[in-house]
């Protein structure tokens, strides 16, 4: 099968179905992972689809947001090595708000067990990580919880935000890039970002390489409200010196 053959297949697969991903792609044609991005970097630079984490989606489907489990398996070698390095930021004591995501979740089961922190999150699968930590004085955060990312969202969420002022954030994002800031698929969820960003000192983002370039239907934040980034070693130290140029500092694991 030529390329425009097989990127014409694609298409009609994740118009079908709502996305691709690249291993499966990989596997059906029988391609290398690598000859599938080509082919999707192909149509998105034609508008067709849009790139996302580990594949793509029709052009004009930005609201696209995969599950926990999804997102859980996805890149977990590199967010374990994002995680190693996240401990290390975080602070002898005080307070910390832990934002929802699979790589936070994976932060807060990595917690030092003589860690003693103030912690508030309105993630329920970061709380359950944290509930029975013995150092831990835990505050979840209420509201709605969104089902797809067991996170509360809405009035209550963003009036608790509104009254703290906490050391550190550690933040996560389905996109991120200079030119396109920070972005998730749903509003809701922005809005509680965006108010956990305002109510920390410092903001210590937490997203793999892939992420980068990416963008979602929800804008919660320029990249310079950022801190600090930990990312892995996908992203290119061109990238990483063009971010840290406009004034975040860069971690590349």
């Amino acid at each position: 099968m030529y390329a425009p053959e097989r990127q014409q297949e694609i298409l009609r697969l994740a118009r079908e179905s709502g996305r691709v991903d690249v291993l499966s792609l990989a596997e059906e044609f029988q391609v290398t992972a690598e000859t599938v991005r080509r082919d999707l970097k192909a149509l998105d630079r034609a508008g067709l689809v849009r790139r996302v984490h580990g594949g793509a989606i029709p052009a004009g489907r930005l609201d696209f947001e995969p599950d926990l489990a999804e997102r859980e398996s996805t890149a977990a070698d590199e967010k374990d090595r994002i995680v190693q390095a996240a401990l290390g930021e975080l602070p002898d004591e005080g307070s910390v708000l832990l934002d929802a995501g699979t790589t936070v979740s994976r932060l807060a089961a990595g917690f030092p067990l003589e860690c003693g922190l103030t912690v508030v999150t309105h993630a329920l699968p970061v709380a359950a990580r944290l509930a029975d930590h013995p150092g831990i004085d835990l505050h979840l955060v209420g509201g709605r919880v969104r089902h797809r990312t067991r996170a509360a969202v809405d009035a209550w969420a963003l009036r608790a935000y509104g009254e703290i002022r906490a050391d550190v954030a550690f933040l996560g994002a389905n996109g991120f890039s200079p030119e396109h800031g920070l972005t998730t698929p749903d509003l809701a969820e922005a809005a509680v970002k965006r108010a956990v960003i305002a109510a920390a000192r410092r903001v210590v983002l937490l997203a793999d390489s892939a992420k980068h370039g990416e963008e979602h239907f929800a804008r919660f934040g320029d990249l310079t409200d950022v801190d600090l980034l930990i990312t892995d070693s996908g992203l290119s130290p061109e990238d990483a010196a063009a971010i840290e140029a406009a004034g975040t500092e860069v971690v590349r694991t």
